[in-house]
């Protein structure tokens, strides 16, 4: 279409918009509005509704395309969005107590060591019950770990006096609107973390029991990217799992992004991001996300490049038993 057609001035892929087009000869009214997401605009203009009905129309039929303020995320989508993210980090030991998903993982990472309110509504306790903290200290003391919850907004209120930790943003894409590196990119993805890959996670300095942390997935599909030649010191690492969640779409978790020092802000981690992406979406996934701590600028900036809007914020109370120390996702 032509630069300097209403539908072409600026607004990016993936934005909320408001699209008014004409209607063909014969309705009651010569023009109409559609609300929803910008998903294309050549070779026709696309909007995607909230009910996920596909509005497409001719760009000579386009009076006026504007982006509005992003859509609220509704709770039930941040309940779907924790459930795929559960299944994807599920630890190496799992239970459901009282509406609250539990997992533990030897200790290694908060989301594999934690409580999540993930049941219905109506149907999570309130963690500050007596009976009810008793019965998941029980269940974590039994595994040698304190009680800690993760607590996503709107789901769950965090009991009075507990210590909470960083506050952790959860950043969402639609994979259709994510540009995707076109042609052969530099990237193997295998299914399992070697020595190698290992010997770039947070430093190389994790203990026995993260390989098979990372390892583990409930019910979906686990790549590991590299950057590097075979048999060396990968230059760059990162995992994605591929997950079902409750309202039917299928996402792909990134997280233990990691790049060497002597080559950062080259482009590496954005690459391989974009790779893994990629994989993803060959394995079914629609859906992306990933997890930054909140003060993590820098990170948080690379990945609204690749399409990413914030989604829902976590943080982490742990029973004040003793010193609450530092949680890492």
């Amino acid at each position: 279409m032509t630069t300097d057609g209403p539908a072409a001035a600026g607004v990016p892929l993936g934005s909320r918009v408001v699209l008014r087009y004409r209607l063909p000869a014969g309705y009651s009214h010569p023009m109409t509005d559609v609300l929803g997401e910008l998903v294309s605009v050549d070779p026709v203009v696309a909007v995607r509704t909230a009910d996920e009905r596909l509005v497409q129309v001719s760009p000579s039929a386009v009076v006026a395309l504007k982006p509005i303020g992003t859509r609220p995320i509704r709770t039930s989508e941040i309940r779907s969005l924790e459930h795929a993210a559960a299944a994807g980090w599920p630890g190496l030991e799992q239970q459901w107590i009282d509406g609250w998903f539990l997992r533990a993982g030897g200790g290694f990472t908060g989301r594999a060591n934690s409580a999540a309110p993930l049941g219905e509504p109506g149907t999570v306790a309130d963690p500050a019950d007596p009976h009810v903290r008793a019965r998941m200290r029980d269940w974590f003391a039994s595994r040698g770990l304190p009680l800690r919850l993760l607590v996503p907004e709107r789901l769950a209120r965090i009991p009075e006096g507990w210590p909470t930790g960083d506050r952790v943003v959860v950043m969402g894409a639609d994979l259709d609107n994510v540009p995707l590196p076109e042609g052969p990119a530099p990237v193997a993805v295998a299914a399992e973390p070697d020595d190698d890959w290992l010997s770039l996670y947070r430093g190389g300095t994790v203990p026995p029991v993260a390989r098979a942390v990372v390892g583990a997935v409930a019910a979906g599909t686990l790549g590991f990217g590299r950057i590097g030649m075979p048999g060396q010191p990968p230059l760059a690492i990162g995992r994605a799992a591929v997950t079902h969640a409750p309202d039917g779409r299928r996402w792909v978790g990134l997280s233990a992004v990691e790049v060497t020092p002597e080559h950062r802000r080259n482009g590496l981690g954005t690459l391989l991001c974009g790779a893994l992406l990629g994989w993803a979406r060959g394995a079914g996934a629609t859906h992306a996300y990933l997890q930054v701590h909140e003060d993590n600028a820098a990170a948080r900036a690379m990945y609204r490049e690749l399409g990413f809007v914030d989604h829902h914020r976590y943080t982490y109370a742990t029973e004040p038993t003793g010193s609450p120390g530092t949680v890492r996702v």
